[in-house]
C-alpha cells in the first residue's frame, strides 16, 4: 500500500464553510452594523440566511450600501412582536440562530429606558420562547454585551462566572437578558436533556466594536468620521475612559467559531463566552481619537467641559482566557490596527463600492488566519 496523502491544514474560512455551507441561519438585527457584517460573512460561507429586523434608520446606511436585501431572505419585523417572530422562526426552521437585534446605545437607554428593556429583554425572551416550538436541532448564539457585569471599575478583567449587573438601563437590560437566557437554558433546554430537545444555547459578551459601516449616533468612531468630513472639531465626552476596543471581525469570527464548536459538541459549548482584545491592549478614548486622526491625516478634537451627562463606566476589561482555551480563538487585531483598518474603510468608502470594500477586508482577515 502506498503512503496516504497528507491532509492539507484547513484555514479558518474553510473550517467555517464546513459548518455553515448549505445551512439555514436566522439572524436578528441583520440590518444593523454588526448584523450587516455577519450577513456578508455568512454569504461567503455559503449559508442560507433569513434576516429579521427593523428597517434601517437611513436609506444611505451600511445595509442599504451593500444591498443587504439581496444577501438574504429579508424580513422587516420587530422582535417585540412575539407571534410574528415565532412564525418567521418556525417557517424557516433554522440550523443556527444569531440574535443581535437590540437597542444598543447607552445614551439612548437613558432617554427611553422602558423601550430599551422591552426590546432587549422581552425581545430575547420572545426568540427563546419560539425555540420551544421547534422540533429540529438548533444552535442559538445570543449576543449580549461586555457591559453585563457589575462593573467595580477595577483593573482586573471580568470572567464569565462573575456577578452580573449594569448601572445604566442599556447595560442592565442586557444583564437581564443573560438571566433570561440562563433560565430558558435550565428550564427548557437543559443540557442533561439535550437528546429530547436538541437545542444548544450560548451567550456571548463583547463590546466597543468598531469597523466600517457604523453610522449610529453617539458612537465615537461614527461621530469622529462625521466631524472630520465636515471639517469640525470632535467633542470628546470621556477622554480618560478605557474600553476593550476591537474590530468587528474579531468578535464575529468568535461567534462563528463558537457555533462551529456547538455543532460538534452542543452540550459542552452551551455556555457563556467573552470576546475582546488582549487584556494588556488598552487604549483610552482620547488615545483612540488621536490614533484615528493620525490615520485620517487631519482633524481635531476638544474635551467637553462642565457638561451634565449620564453615568458611563470609566474602566472595563474582559477576561478572554476561556474563548482562547475552549475555542482556540484569539483576537487578530490590536486596538491600533482595528482603528487604522476602520478609518481606512471610511476613507475608501467615499469612492469605492461598500460591498467590494467590506468583502476585501473580510477576505484579508480570513486569509491571514
Amino acid at each position: 500500500m502506498g503512503n496516504k496523502p497528507k491532509m492539507e491544514k484547513l484555514g479558518l474560512k474553510e473550517k467555517l464553510k464546513q459548518t455553515y455551507n448549505g445551512k439555514k441561519v436566522f439572524v436578528t438585527g441583520h440590518t444593523g452594523f454588526k448584523g450587516t457584517w455577519l450577513l456578508l460573512i455568512l454569504k461567503e460561507l455559503g449559508a442560507t440566511v433569513k434576516g429579521y429586523s427593523l428597517k434601517p434608520e437611513d436609506s444611505k446606511d451600511f445595509f442599504e450600501g451593500v444591498n443587504g436585501q439581496s444577501q438574504c431572505q429579508h424580513v422587516i419585523g420587530d422582535i417585540r412582536d412575539r407571534e410574528r417572530l415565532k412564525k418567521e422562526v418556525l417557517d424557516f426552521q433554522p440550523d443556527f440562530i444569531f440574535h443581535m437585534a437590540a437597542q444598543a446605545l447607552v445614551l439612548e437607554s437613558y432617554q427611553n429606558p422602558a423601550e430599551t428593556y422591552d426590546t432587549n429583554l422581552m425581545g430575547t425572551v420572545n426568540l427563546l420562547d419560539a425555540l420551544r416550538f421547534m422540533d429540529k436541532p438548533c444552535k442559538a448564539i445570543m449576543i449580549t454585551t461586555d457591559k453585563v457585569y457589575e462593573n467595580l471599575e477595577r483593573p482586573e478583567p471580568y470572567s464569565e462566572t462573575e456577578r452580573l449587573g449594569g448601572y445604566d438601563p442599556y447595560s442592565n437590560s442586557k444583564a437581564c437578558c443573560e438571566l433570561a437566557i440562563s433560565s430558558y437554558r435550565n428550564s427548557f433546554f437543559n443540557i442533561t436533556d439535550y437528546p429530547k430537545h436538541y437545542k444548544s444555547i450560548a451567550a456571548v459578551r463583547s463590546g466597543n466594536v468598531i469597523g466600517g459601516g457604523d453610522f449610529s449616533e453617539n458612537r465615537i468612531i461614527p461621530d469622529l468620521v462625521k466631524s472630520m468630513r465636515k471639517g469640525e472639531s470632535l467633542i470628546v465626552r470621556n477622554p480618560s475612559a478605557i474600553r476593550p476596543w476591537q474590530h468587528v471581525l474579531d468578535p464575529l469570527s468568535g461567534y462563528l467559531q463558537l457555533g462551529m464548536k456547538m455543532n460538534e459538541d452542543p452540550v459542552d459549548f452551551a455556555d457563556a463566552f467573552n470576546f475582546g482584545p488582549h487584556t494588556d491592549d488598552v487604549l483610552t478614548v482620547e488615545e483612540l481619537v488621536k490614533t484615528a486622526l493620525d490615520s485620517w491625516g487631519e482633524g481635531s478634537y476638544e474635551v467637553a467641559k462642565n457638561i451634565d451627562q449620564p453615568h458611563e463606566a470609566n474602566l472595563l476589561k474582559l477576561d478572554i482566557a476561556k474563548a482562547k482555551a475552549k475555542l482556540g480563538w484569539t483576537p487578530f487585531f490590536s486596538a491600533k490596527n482595528a482603528i487604522q483598518t476602520t478609518i481606512e474603510w471610511y476613507r475608501k468608502s467615499e469612492d469605492t463600492d461598500m460591498t467590494d470594500l467590506t468583502l476585501a477586508q473580510i477576505n484579508l482577515f480570513f486569509d491571514a488566519q
